[in-house]
């Protein structure tokens, strides 16, 4: 018995690259073709996201002190200033 429930899928432009898959022998069928792609999508989600922990782990433990978020806006909007003035004086 099954333990799946089939769901049909529309491919679009991307049907003739599944086929093409399938026809070179690579995938037995266009649902092996689909669940390859969906762990390969698995697969870059988790990697995004561990890149996402790592940078998160970088700030947690960067030793620098915090900076109040009025002054990074303040500094923010200071170089923007600057360079729309900058870009005012070039034309």
């Amino acid at each position: 018995m099954r333990t799946t429930k089939p769901i049909t899928v529309t491919l679009g432009e991307l049907h003739e690259r599944v086929e093409a898959r399938v026809r070179s022998g690579a995938y037995s069928s266009a649902s092996e073709v689909v669940r390859a792609g969906l762990r390969a999508l698995d697969r870059e989600e988790e990697a995004l996201d561990e890149m996402l922990r790592q940078k998160i782990r970088e700030a947690l433990d960067d030793p620098r002190p915090s900076i109040h978020a009025d002054e990074v806006f303040e500094r923010l909007e200071r170089k923007h200033a600057a360079l729309v003035k900058k870009e005012g004086n070039a034309n």
